[in-house]
């Protein structure tokens, strides 16, 4: 009876370790309890063996896909069948269970049992050895529990399967409805909440956001957030585009008067002067390239070009903080002037850095240094530009080849002594003369309510900034 049945195209399955087997029936071996197929697939995957044997324990059901032919038996008054390709197909409903020899069912046997597949090695084959035999368990109990091999562990089943073996892409995309898929994704398949939510709305189409793009609904923004009563005649804007205008230095007077009588003295200002400058020129030194504890023999050499009055006290304050970061700083103050109170405070607090500071333009480095900072103009007495020691120093700074930061410059159209490669402003920008200076605004600390009070509709445009660059509209 073996005999009928070779030539039929049968599926073995295996379990899920093992997966399901098909293929054209070989041979039948009722003593060994055992079947052969040629030509196998292997889920659906061709296998590189020409002949794959099983044994009837391993076999968890087998179905007829396919009967190519038949034996003749006397009696039996059976005729061949005409045979035909074989692919692999999903054709199980119309397949018959058979039982196998031996009493031996398709789902008769434990599944504790070992699962043994003998394979049978191509003809004229190299390997020495001959036929191939994989055994792998399942399963196995160990002290009254499952226990799972090396594989299973690490990599789950089927780690004997061959990964040179072709993969059948049409056969594969062929059961991947697309249709379908793309359908329910769209929201016109009926099962989600959001497809429902739209089709409610009568079938809108959801709007698609970038990944960089506010999903939130915001108010339109209004870039002209500083309006003053009397404008300075020059407008700047940030790198986010708010516009900040300039004012004249009579207004700008009023409201350092106003946050004077608020409590923000003029030391107050004076120290936030000089720490917002110093944070810029260390910037502008090379920050964090610059200065480190491994770079203590390149140290940077800033020169501090100061006048007796308070922007020459500001610039004292931005020499203090810069040589507490390790800056070798060289302060010119001219000693032959009455000086400020201000300015002899800060120099006496300057002195205790340990610093350099000379009265002379003589004493200054003939080198080039790393930055010049310029704090000779005064906005009270612009006359102050046609003394001598100014004049040689401003002459100093624009021979040493060093770039010049200047902090809190003289207005109007007034002509800049000094040629400066950035200019810093305090609070507002004044209306300064036409040079190609980078312009900068520092943050002094002056409260929203003290704008108020001189007839300013202020809103801060620093951000998380305390010196932020301003450009020309």
């Amino acid at each position: 009876m073996a005999a009928d049945w070779l030539g039929s195209v049968v599926s073995i399955n295996c379990g899920l370790t093992l997966g399901i087997y098909q293929g054209e029936v070989s041979s039948v071996n009722h003593k060994s309890q055992t079947i052969s197929l040629k030509q196998p697939y292997h889920n659906g995957v061709r296998c590189p063996l020409p002949e794959v044997t099983f044994s009837a324990i391993d076999i968890k059901e087998l179905k007829f896909l396919d009967i190519q032919k038949t034996v003749n038996k006397p009696g039996t008054g059976q005729g061949a069948a005409t045979e035909s390709s074989f692919t692999p197909s999903a054709r199980h409903n119309q397949s018959n269970r058979v039982a196998l020899p031996h009493g031996t069912s398709s789902n008769s046997h434990s599944s504790t049992a070992p699962i043994t597949i003998l394979r049978r090695a191509p003809t004229g084959s190299s390997n020495s050895r001959g036929a191939t035999q994989a055994t792998q368990k399942k399963n196995s109990v160990r002290n009254g529990g499952p226990m799972r091999t090396r594989d299973d562990e690490c990599f789950g089943g089927g780690t004997d399967e061959n990964m040179d073996a072709d993969f059948d892409f049409e056969g594969n995309l062929a059961l991947f409805d697309k249709a379908a898929v793309f359908s329910k994704i769209d929201g016109n398949g009926g099962h989600s909440n959001r497809a429902q939510h739209h089709n409610a709305q009568g079938d809108q189409k959801p709007q698609s956001y970038r990944h960089d793009e506010n999903i939130l609904e915001a108010k339109p923004v209004i870039y002209r957030q500083i309006t003053v009563p009397q404008h300075g005649g020059k407008d700047y804007c940030t790198d986010s585009g708010l516009v900040v205008p300039s004012v004249p230095y009579e207004l700008h007077k009023r409201l350092l008067a106003a946050a004077e009588r608020w409590g923000l003295s003029l030391e107050r200002r004076l120290e936030t002067t000089g720490v917002c400058s110093s944070q810029m020129a260390l910037t502008l030194l090379g920050g964090p390239n610059r200065l480190t504890p491994k770079n203590v023999h390149q140290r940077p050499t800033v020169v501090l070009l100061c006048g007796p009055h308070i922007q020459g006290a500001q610039g004292v304050s931005c020499g203090r903080h810069l040589a507490n970061h390790g800056v070798e700083v060289i302060l010119f103050l001219p000693n032959f002037v009455k000086m400020q109170e201000s300015v002899t405070n800060e120099v006496h607090l300057y002195s205790r850095t340990g610093s350099k500071q000379v009265a002379s333009v003589k004493d200054l480095p003939i080198s080039p240094v790393d930055l010049v900072i310029n704090c000779l103009d005064c906005h009270e007495n612009p006359l102050l530009s046609e003394q001598s020691w100014y004049q040689s120093a401003a002459d100093w700074a624009n021979q040493n080849r060093a770039p010049v930061l200047s902090i809190d410059p003289a207005t109007g159209g007034q002509h800049q002594p000094v040629e400066a490669k950035w200019t810093l402003s305090l609070g507002l920008p004044l209306p300064l003369a036409e040079t190609e200076s980078r312009v900068y605004l520092c943050d002094i600390g002056i409260p929203k309510l003290v704008f108020q009070e001189v007839g300013i509709s202020y809103r801060s445009p620093f951000g998380c900034k305390f010196v932020i660059p301003l450009h020309t509209p």
